[in-house]
């Protein structure tokens, strides 16, 4: 028995498992080199996604995983994150062949090996226009109420405490359609995982600045006029325009000073509707001590108030401050009332009797005659100027022509002239053989009277019952 146990064989456990492990091995190898020929090798990364151990086709799916976070800004200034999917917008490789070739450049006999390699494909991604333009105007930005657009720096109209400021931009949340397209494209392309449309500049921005020079200088501009007066006197008056009411007639457009000139009419107005005297009744004293209303003539202060305003815009626009005398078409003796001063001749029609004063002194008194009442040619009441005066002048009409020695018009062709022709003045004599509307003088009078007025010698013609005869009351 013990000499059979003896001749008994061993069989060699260890090499067996060693050659089986060994066998093991090899197979896992082999099968790695061929899974490696269809499959990317660990630690692949292409255009960001893990492609490890994925076929091209397995990898196209991925793709469609992609999601692109979109962050927008809300009227508030806080921010509102939506996505763009790539399953959405049908994003793939437009070709398997630069997958293949990378497949192909790979080294499957080293696959076990720990390897980390990135690659990036070049314009190989595609998507479907259409879609991804239709997603991106769903975004939230391009609906309507949800944005702002934004506004310029500006300059406030004037305020009396405060005087002119500027007012900051403001930024707004309005996306510019074209701007984002191209973001959110580029951004899909390089399968980026955020876009901030802020940062891409992808909103309107304001134009103007407060910190924009020429907004700064039209601000020092402006605040010039604080320290703007014009003065106008009218005698014991004083009229001001001063930079409070001025600035509050400007304003900025377009980086211009901008005047309101209806403004500036308006106060010309003013000045007219308060200081033009012509065409308006006066109150007289009479030299019969009784004091008249007179209305009539074309005397007295006659603002040209188209060029004052002319003139006084050029004036604000210039920033020019000063006295001002208006434009007038025509002046008065003085300011105030009377405006026809102390040194005028009265004509009495009633009386057919003047007076000539200077200065307030009485210097003459004359009987005259005037127009004739039969013919209708009487000589109209009120308040005029001497027009001119002319020496040795001939009046001519349809049925006359005279020659006078001194000649004075203040009513179109009614004047004073010497009327030496007739041998008596005064009375009833214009009723039935008056003048054609004229002051006929005796020849010594008018030469007086001549000598002592000059052109714009107001001339007070006026009716005064109970005077017919000539002698004072």
């Amino acid at each position: 028995m013990e000499e059979k146990r003896a001749n008994r064989k061993h069989f060699p456990v260890l090499p067996a498992v060693i050659c089986a492990a060994l066998c093991i091995v090899s197979l896992a190898y082999a099968g790695g080199i061929m899974y490696y020929q269809s499959h990317f090798l660990p630690g692949t990364v292409i255009d960001g996604f893990d492609a490890s151990g994925m076929t091209i086709e397995e990898l196209k799916e991925r793709v469609q995983d992609y999601s692109l976070c979109v962050a927008e800004q809300k009227a508030d200034g806080t921010v509102l994150e939506e996505e763009i999917q790539g399953k959405e917008i049908g994003l793939t490789y437009a070709s398997k062949e630069p997958l293949e070739a990378m497949l192909k450049a790979q080294d499957p006999w080293t696959w076990f090996l720990p390897k980390s390699q990135e690659q990036k494909t070049k314009g190989l991604l595609t998507w479907d226009e259409e879609k991804l333009t239709e997603k991106i105007g769903r975004l939230k930005g391009f609906q309507e109420g949800f944005s702002s657009a934004p506004t310029d720096a500006y300059i406030s109209d004037y305020l009396p405490e405060e005087g002119f400021t500027i007012f900051p931009e403001s930024q707004g949340n309005e996306l510019d359609r074209q701007k984002t397209e191209t973001a959110v494209r580029k951004a899909v392309e390089a399968l980026a995982g955020r876009l901030d449309l802020l940062e891409a500049g992808c909103y309107h921005m304001p134009q103007v600045t407060s910190e924009d020079e020429k907004l700064q200088l039209l601000l020092i501009q402006l605040r010039a006029y604080e320290n703007f007066r014009v003065t106008y006197p009218f005698g014991e008056h004083t009229e001001v325009l001063d930079g409070k009411t001025v600035s509050g007639w400007l304003g900025a457009d377009e980086g211009e000073i901008t005047l309101d000139e209806s403004q500036v009419e308006a106060f010309v107005v003013s000045l007219r509707k308060r200081y033009d005297t012509i065409f308006r009744p006066r109150k007289f004293m009479t030299s019969y001590g009784e004091e008249i209303t007179i209305e009539g003539g074309d005397y007295g202060w006659w603002m040209n108030y188209t060029q004052e305003i002319k003139e006084l815009t050029e004036m604000i626009r210039r920033c020019e401050s000063g006295e001002r005398t208006p434009v007038y078409y025509q002046t008065a003796d003085q300011y105030g009332k009377p405006d026809y001063g102390n040194t005028y001749v009265e004509i009495n029609l009633t009386a057919q009797h003047l007076f000539l004063y200077k200065d307030g002194n009485l210097l003459l008194e004359s009987d005259f005659v005037s127009g004739s009442s039969a013919r209708g040619d009487d000589t109209p009441p009120g308040v005029y100027s001497i027009t001119y005066k002319q020496r040795n002048a001939t009046l001519v009409n349809e049925d006359y022509r005279t020659p006078v020695s001194y000649w004075m018009p203040f009513n179109r062709n009614i004047g004073l002239h010497d009327a030496g022709w007739r041998r008596s003045y005064g009375g009833q004599i214009y009723k039935t053989n008056g003048s054609h509307g004229c002051i006929n003088l005796p020849p010594e009078s008018a030469k007086e009277i001549y000598e002592n007025i000059s052109k714009g010698t107001p001339v007070i013609c006026y009716e005064l019952p109970g005077t017919e005869t000539g002698v004072q009351k």
